[in-house]
């Protein structure tokens, strides 16, 4: 479980010549009764994980409509200990990544934050306000309960700081697209080619662009560059729509994609 589950899954999905495909929804929001169900939803469709948002008071990396997600989960009396909870009863054969902010996890208290996150199934954490300089702590908390911590790669970074963050990471490298917060975009960075050929070639884990994706389309030429994305904003949208087909359209447009060289 935890990280060896996290591993061992993108080992199958990447052997079997698809790319990963990690939604994001928001722990919350509509109540834990439609997260369930929306869970349920996604690993259906093939999900590799899912990545499940904490709300926050103060979410630095997210947009408007992850923003407005959260306060809807605050609405609906969405707390950490809830979601654990809630993880607890409804055990899943898909691989959990929780996203949450340093803060909580501080309030929470880091030994049983980690504890817990183990006891309810949780695989991996995205914690995007940590610096690797900060994140030791936490990091031996999360290890000794066999979690993964996933590093967030940013853009703008110097190549000697990537190479460091890309040899912390478990699980997956994830690949931030643009500069700026989480959202749908029509365009990625001016060098988004040469940013994720680059991190593919030094991160010991598969590497997962996100930010911003919102298309098939959009799927199909970042996977040229690298081993799969993350969609966060246009699954949110989409399911406050009722348009769940075109959920499964994004997550199966992530399957057995043609080598770069055939593109």
């Amino acid at each position: 479980m935890g990280k060896q589950k996290l591993e061992a899954q993108f080992e199958t999905v990447l052997a079997r010549g698809d790319q990963a495909f990690v939604p994001y929804i928001m722990a919350g929001d509509g109540g834990m009764e439609e997260t369930e169900k929306r869970l349920a939803f996604l690993e259906a469709c093939g999900a590799t994980a899912i990545e499940l948002g904490i709300p926050f008071s103060d979410p630095v990396a997210d947009g408007p409509v992850i923003q407005a997600a959260g306060l809807r989960a605050f609405k609906a009396g969405t707390t950490m200990k809830k979601v654990l909870d809630h993880l607890k009863a409804h055990p899943r054969q898909v691989p959990i990544i929780l996203m949450t902010y340093f803060n909580p996890v501080f309030a929470y208290g880091l030994e049983k934050f980690a504890a817990d996150c183990a006891n309810a199934g949780v695989d991996g954490l995205i914690i995007p306000d940590l610096p690797i300089e900060e994140e030791e702590e936490i990091a031996g908390e999360l290890a000794k309960c066999g979690l993964a911590l996933i590093r967030l790669a940013a853009i703008t970074s110097p190549k000697d700081r990537l190479e460091e963050i890309a040899s912390r990471s478990d699980g997956f490298l994830y690949a931030v697209t643009v500069t700026g917060t989480t959202g749908t975009r029509t365009n990625f960075h001016d060098n988004i080619e040469d940013y994720l050929d680059f991190l593919s070639s030094i991160s010991r884990v598969p590497v997962l662009a996100g930010f911003g994706v919102s298309s098939p389309e959009q799927v199909r030429r970042l996977t040229r560059y690298c081993s799969g994305v993350v969609a966060g904003s246009k699954i949110i949208e989409l399911f406050q729509h009722g348009e769940t087909e075109k959920i499964r359209a994004l997550v199966e447009s992530a399957k057995q994609q043609a080598a770069p060289n055939q593109l």
